[in-house]
């Protein structure tokens, strides 16, 4: 079992926003991975591992093979599965991602080191994200959900003009329409920081933004 994810841990994998019958129905009826991605799913399944669910990971193979991005920034490596997966669904782009935690980096380095397109940048993302210059046609961010509104105008200006930005996880499994009393202490910064999320990107009148009910919920950002 790797560590940092205990049996017990990730609960927001187990409380979908959408009807447990459609989830299912979603991932076992649309097209399976298979090769590399298909054993990486499985291993950050048996090792309880918090990777994109299924659902999302088709929707992004569509979605990619329609923008074709040729540079791509992801906040949050992990193993390098949302990694590989956005390397096949573009093969001529050029990825660059960003990781902290050691105990993930281990599988990271191993699981990416192949890939002559991937450039894996290991440290705190808001110092990492400052040694970025270029523009990025499509920016994924899988962190830590407090820091999500902190790093938003450094990703924004990172952004190209017709770029988009997607934010992972930003539904807590819909607690983020419970009155903070209703939440458990531990958990609250988290609320905290989705709401104020919210708030900078649909208050902003310079920024397009949906909400997606796949997975616990993707924010999808452009500049109008």
């Amino acid at each position: 079992m790797v560590e940092a994810y205990k049996k017990e841990s990730n609960p927001m994998m187990r409380r979908p926003v959408v009807l447990p019958e459609l989830v299912a129905f979603m991932r076992e009826r649309q097209a399976q991975l298979t090769g590399e991605l298909a054993q990486l799913q499985a291993f950050a399944r048996a090792q309880n591992i918090p990777v994109i669910p299924h659902e999302t990971v088709v929707y992004f193979q569509f979605l990619l093979g329609l923008l074709r991005p040729k540079k791509i920034l992801e906040v949050g490596t992990a193993i390098g599965f949302s990694t590989l997966l956005l390397a096949d669904s573009c093969p001529n782009a050029e990825i660059t991602t960003l990781e902290r935690y050691e105990e993930m980096l281990i599988f990271a380095r191993k699981n990416l080191s192949a890939r002559k397109n991937i450039h894996l940048i290991e440290g705190e993302a808001a110092e990492t994200l400052e040694q970025l210059t270029e523009p990025f046609d499509f920016i994924f961010m899988d962190s830590a959900k407090t820091q999500y509104v902190k790093f938003l105008p450094r990703l924004l200006a990172l952004l190209s003009a017709d770029g988009v930005l997607i934010i992972d996880d930003v539904f807590q499994a819909g607690d983020i329409l419970q009155a903070l009393t209703e939440i458990p202490r531990r958990e609250r910064n988290i609320i905290k920081g989705l709401n104020a999320l919210f708030d900078a990107v649909f208050d902003n009148p310079h920024l397009q933004a949906t909400l997606v009910p796949l997975g616990d919920g993707l924010l999808m950002i452009r500049k109008k």
